[in-house]
Order: structure tokens, then C-alpha cells, then sequence
């Protein structure tokens, strides 16, 4: 099988998962132990916690709050810090933060949803056109996670603060981290990533937090994590994400380059008559989606699994609905939005891949039009 839905989640990363295996058959005393064992895995945890933020360039600069998910990631930072006035972000963002926003009317607080692109990414000036004296938090994916269009969330993080410097600035940066090379900005007050993009393990994920940014807990009980995130802590689940998230940042520039190379590669494959670009061409170089017009986007994603490949047809969060909200939102007709199909890449994808899959998507969108005409 060809597994080209990496940005749903990606394989568990072997080398990660075998350093982290001393966290269940050795080092599995709590954290949170006043005896010696405890001790030594409270001082891995701090390690990796460090590592993890100085990959972002954020040690010093950053705290890091260990969650179960970047969905929980998003939720924390949104309901902790957009509890006035209004809360602006982008009609194109995962649901997480689109769903927590939205719930947010809910609560008193007004939810401002800027317009996306054709590409799914915003303009500067239309989040600015939303912020106001009342706005307390804004918040734009840093990957779009449906077409891989990349915001500069460092130029809107700073245009939002000249504006209105108390506003809190977050990103969804689940599709990013990993994945692009930047530094994290200090006008970004709050970061959320997830493990499972990158070679780590589902129910892992982390906000990257502000030093002095006062942010409140979304779970009670213990006060592990500095009184942010209460709960034992999944030790061999943080492992296994340093350890993998260690390994993407290695090679993080080349592997960028190669994949960009067989996005490229894979669309010049793809036979015109039947396939529209979705993706930009400056978007991230691990996702390109595209369009079967006229076609349903879920009957060739089953007939390619048939045939040895595996491509998403949008968000997995949102799977349940016929069109994609964000692909919605970005403006295409009912044709184009039945026919998305999202391929998705991983540092271990491979250029032979690449040219067995051209050949897989074009055979099967053809037998799909004989067969419905």
C-alpha cells in the first residue's frame, strides 16, 4: 500500500518508539514520585520538554504544556484566553479551533470569522478588519490542513499586536511543526502542535506557551505541568514525540526539498482532463490537493485503497460531511468540492511512489468515468 494520507497521521516512527520503550519496561514510576525513580523520569521529562522547545528556537523564551492532542492544544489556548469582547479568526481553519471558536457565541463572546483565499490562506488585511479595541484573541492556522497553503502568521501576529497590543495571538501549527523551517516569533503568544503528524504517537500533543502570558487550565486535578494541565503524565508518549519530532528536525530541509520535487512530479503526472490544482505552488511541499470534477471524491478514494494507494479526500476530523467546510469556505462549486482528493507525503515517501501513484490516479479516474457514463 502507497500511504499518501500522511497529514491525517503518519506512521509511529520505529527508532522514536524504541528509545521511548525504557518509559514502560524501566522508567515507569509517575513523574510526580518524591523517590528516586520518580526523580530521574521527572528530569527526562524536563530534557525533552527542552528539546522540544528549542526546535522552535523557544527555550528561554517559551514554556511547553504537554496535552493529549493538538485539538486540546487549541482548546486550552482559545477558551483560557478569548473570554471577552470578541475573538477573530479565519473561516479556514481544522475544527478544532473553528469549533471552539464558534462554541464561543455561547459564552458571551463574539466569534469573527475572516474570509480565506481560493488557496485557503488569508490576507492580512482582513483579519486587521476584524480586530478591534474588544478583540482578546486572534487566532490563523499556520498550515492550512486541507490545501497546505502557509500563512505568515509572524507578518499577522505582528500587524494584530500594532493594532491592538493586548490582543493574544495563537496558531494551529499541527500541519507546520516538523514540517517548515521557522523560528518561532515572539509576537506569537501561543502554538499549538500535535505527535502524530510527525512520526509520533496519537493522544500526544503540546502548546507552546509565552513566558508571563497568563493562560488558565482546561483540566483540573493534580496541577502536574505547572498547575496548566493536570493528569499523570504520559511519559512514553512525550518520549516517543521528542524523540521523533528530534529526527524530522534533522533532515527537516532536505526532506522539504525532495517532497516539494515529487509534489511537483506527481501533479505534472496527473492527466489535465480530469485533474484541477487546489494547493499552491508556495504551499507546503507535504500536501497537494486536487480535484476530479464531477466525480465523488469518496467512491475514488475506495477504488484507489483497491488499488494500492491511500489518499484523504479533506480533513479526517471532518470526514462525516459531504463538501469540506474549508474547501467551501475557499469558494469552489459543488462539482469541484464532490470530486477533493488530498495526497499527502512523509519524509519516507519515496519517488518511486510517486510514479506508481501518477499512474494509480490516472487509470482509476478514467475507469470511474466509464463506468458513470
Amino acid at each position: 500500500m502507497i500511504y499518501f494520507d500522511n497529514a491525517a497521521t503518519t506512521r509511529p516512527d520505529s527508532g522514536a518508539l524504541q528509545r521511548a520503550a525504557e518509559f514502560i519496561t524501566e522508567l515507569y514510576y509517575n513523574p510526580s514520585a518524591r523517590y528516586g525513580g520518580g526523580f530521574a523520569v521527572s528530569k527526562s521529562l524536563s530534557s525533552m520538554r527542552e528539546s522540544l522547545l528549542k526546535s522552535l528556537g523557544a527555550a528561554g523564551r517559551y514554556d511547553l504544556i504537554f496535552t493529549s492532542c493538538g485539538t486540546e492544544a487549541d482548546n486550552q489556548a482559545i477558551f483560557s484566553c478569548g473570554r471577552r469582547g470578541n475573538v477573530v479568526t479565519t473561516a479556514g481553519e481544522h475544527a478544532a479551533v473553528f469549533s471552539a471558536v464558534s462554541e464561543l457565541k455561547n459564552r458571551g463572546v463574539e466569534p469573527r470569522f475572516a474570509p480565506v483565499e481560493r488557496d485557503g490562506s488569508v490576507k492580512i488585511e482582513n483579519i486587521l478588519s476584524l480586530v478591534d479595541e474588544k478583540t482578546s484573541l486572534v487566532s490563523v492556522v499556520h498550515v492550512n490542513n486541507e490545501t497546505g497553503a502557509i500563512n505568515d502568521i509572524a507578518a499577522i501576529a505582528r500587524a494584530v499586536k500594532e493594532k491592538n497590543p493586548r490582543t493574544v495571538f495563537h496558531s494551529d501549527g499541527v500541519q507546520a511543526f516538523g514540517k517548515l523551517h521557522f523560528l518561532l516569533p515572539q509576537e506569537v503568544d501561543l502554538y499549538a502542535v500535535s505527535a502524530h503528524k510527525i512520526g509520533g504517537l496519537k493522544g500526544m500533543g503540546a502548546l507552546f506557551k509565552r513566558k508571563n502570558l497568563p493562560l488558565s487550565p482546561h483540566i483540573y486535578g493534580g496541577g502536574q505541568e505547572n498547575g496548566l494541565r493536570s493528569g499523570t503524565e504520559n511519559t512514553f508518549g512525550i518520549a516517543a514525540f521528542a524523540y521523533a519530532a528530534e529526527e524530522k528536525f534533522k533532515s527537516l530541509k532536505e526532506d522539504s526539498l525532495r517532497l516539494r520535487t515529487y509534489r511537483e512530479k506527481l501533479f505534472a503526472g496527473l492527466d489535465p482532463s480530469f485533474f484541477t490544482r487546489l494547493s499552491p505552488e508556495n504551499g507546503s511541499p507535504y500536501i497537494l490537493t486536487v480535484s476530479a470534477a464531477a466525480m465523488r471524491g469518496e467512491v475514488l478514494q475506495r477504488m484507489l485503497w483497491d488499488r494500492g494507494l491511500c489518499v484523504g479526500t479533506g480533513s479526517a476530523c471532518s470526514s462525516k460531511n459531504r463538501f469540506s467546510r474549508v474547501m467551501t469556505a475557499c469558494g469552489y462549486r459543488e462539482d469541484v468540492l464532490d470530486g477533493v482528493l488530498r495526497m499527502s507525503f512523509s519524509p519516507a515517501t519515496t519517488e518511486e511512489e510517486i510514479d506508481i501513484a501518477v499512474g494509480i490516479l490516472n487509470s482509476t479516474v478514467k475507469e470511474y468515468q466509464r463506468n458513470t457514463h
